[in-house]
């Protein structure tokens, strides 16, 4: 099964923490990340695609994909 999840956070070193252990778990990069101005907020927020392939196992939408 392929799964995906969109990471987002504050534009800090947290969300690059995220990243980071996101791909050290497997995932993997999926486009270009995407960056904009929350005026709300005030601050500038980030997201990131991640995509991992899980052999042996099938989708739920139950299933807690940070997890996988």
């Amino acid at each position: 099964m392929k799964l995906y999840r969109f990471l987002t956070g504050p534009d800090d070193a947290n969300f690059c923490h995220r990243v980071t252990a996101a791909l050290n778990a497997g995932w993997e990069l999926s486009g270009s990340p995407s960056y904009a101005y929350d005026a709300e907020g005030k601050v500038m927020r980030c997201g990131q695609a991640v995509v991992k392939e899980v052999l042996g196992k099938e989708y739920t939408p139950d299933m807690k994909l940070g997890e996988q």
